[in-house]
């Protein structure tokens, strides 16, 4: 089975916090029958949260980091496509939720048709969205 992650379930394995991804997604990640994706936009972004300070990891260098990403967690990288514009330009406004880097990464799970893992509640309100809810206090 295929499945993307949203960037805070990146973040948590990159940062050792994996006591953050719930037993039921942390089974799904690490079976290896199963092929992991993360959007380009989630490291773009856990990039950018990490030089700037906002995330704390064992990795000396942006460089470690994201060769981390690459080879270290047998992670595909999703890179944005027409299609996935397509889909996020008709995407709902849903209230409260308006982060343009969850919303492409949203877009290209519908547009792809993999469920998306995130501890983000408010994606349950995306229709057309296989959601898997990571609940980080469950673990």
């Amino acid at each position: 089975m295929r499945y993307l992650i949203d960037t805070n379930i990146l973040i948590f394995a990159l940062s050792n916090q994996e006591y953050y991804i719930d037993k039921n997604v942390y089974s799904l990640l690490t079976d290896y029958d199963n092929t992991i994706f993360v959007s380009s936009s989630s490291v773009f972004e856990a990039v950018h949260l990490y030089q700037t300070g906002r995330i704390k990891t064992s990795f000396k260098t942006v460089t470690d980091f994201l060769k981390a990403i690459k080879t270290g967690f047998n992670i595909q990288l999703l890179h944005s496509k027409t299609e996935h514009f397509d889909t996020f330009a008709k995407l709902p406004a849903v209230p409260g939720h308006n982060d343009p880097i969850d919303r492409i990464i949203i877009a290209q799970s519908i547009t792809e048709k993999i469920p998306l893992i995130s501890s983000d509640s408010k994606f349950k309100h995306y229709k057309n969205l296989d959601f898997i809810y990571n609940d980080k206090r469950a673990r």
